[in-house]
């Protein structure tokens, strides 16, 4: 099993939750989360004033998968729906899931999910 767990730009959202859709994603977790990159935030100006914006709003979806090609097919839908070729666009990281249990049911693995 794999966990996929990225974090893109909120505005987003939409267009990455319908190619997860179509690449046959049932469910994820979504939160709102803040951060930052290498630009350590940035620069705004409100009502004239220029202010630090140091910690990013950003959205973090995870979702677990049985193998590595369903995690490299929703990799692809994420980075393909989610990149505007600006600095910022986010991250995408896959990581080994040694177990798994539902909790309503007590199943475990590949059968948890």
């Amino acid at each position: 099993m794999k966990l996929v767990t990225a974090v893109i730009k909120p505005h987003k959202w939409e267009d990455a939750r319908a190619a997860l859709e179509a690449a046959g994603v049932t469910g994820m977790t979504v939160s709102e989360v803040s951060g930052y990159g290498r630009q350590k935030g940035h620069k705004e100006v409100y009502r004239g004033a220029e202010y630090d914006v140091t910690l990013v709003p950003k959205l973090r979806l995870e979702i677990v998968v049985a193998d590595d090609a369903e995690a490299d097919a929703l990799v692809a839908a994420i980075v393909g729906s989610a990149a505007t070729g600006q600095i910022g666009d986010g991250k995408v990281w896959v990581t080994p899931v040694e177990s798994a249990v539902r909790v309503r049911t007590g199943e475990r693995d590949e059968g948890a999910l």
